[in-house]
């Protein structure tokens, strides 16, 4: 558990690799990733536009940012943003979606410090070890960068999920490098909340 009673790991894996295997199942389902790349391709980036323009209006996000989507699957998210004129744009995911998202784990970024303007995630429920998760967020933001995470507050999320989380309060303690700017009610594919951090302190990768 971390972050007190308020986010709970789910006690289902034996292991990293038995973690890694179960996220693949659902990340590599051919069925899955024809929906993502038809039927649900328009409709999430269009969603995701309205998002990413809010955040251009706030000033938290610009067509000079550097920005990467964390867990971006096929990569809608990051269509978006260059959509919304934020060209300099990259997904990570542990299968590759060229050119949208390049292949990587989120508990360890293969990004060199302080590298993103702005990072954006909605699948914080899949991360195994939460402190890391945000750890190489935090890492990998530049100072004065900005992280969105759209997260599940009041319902419980799907089979993959790794944990669940109940308050943004967790959120605000692991952001320890951060401060915590807002957060606000979204409907943002079974996510009910956006939460906002602009990172302000220097932050070093933990080991793993």
């Amino acid at each position: 558990m971390h972050g007190g009673s308020t986010l709970k790991i789910r006690p289902r894996y034996t292991s990293y690799d038995n973690y890694i295997h179960h996220q693949l199942q659902k990340t590599t389902n051919p069925r899955l990733r024809e929906i993502w790349t038809t039927r649900d391709w328009d409709r999430k980036i269009r969603v995701f536009t309205q998002f990413f323009s809010d955040l251009k209006h706030k000033n938290l996000l610009s067509n000079s940012s550097k920005a990467l989507c964390v867990g971006a699957r096929v990569g809608q998210e990051v269509e978006a943003l260059k959509r919304v004129g934020v060209w300099d744009s990259i997904g990570l995911d542990l299968v590759p979606y060229p050119p949208l998202v390049i292949e990587g784990d989120f508990h360890r970024q293969p990004f060199d410090d302080e590298t993103f303007d702005f990072e954006f995630s909605n699948v914080f429920d899949h991360a195994l070890y939460p402190d890391k998760f945000v750890g190489e967020i935090q890492r990998t933001l530049k100072l004065g960068g900005i992280c969105v995470l759209h997260v599940a507050l009041s319902r419980r999320s799907d089979k993959y999920s790794a944990n669940d989380l109940y308050s943004v309060e967790p959120l605000i303690k692991l952001f320890n490098g951060s401060d915590f700017l807002y957060s606000r009610k979204v409907d943002g594919f079974g996510l009910d909340t956006e939460v906002v951090f602009r990172r302000t302190k220097a932050i070093q990768r933990s080991g793993f």
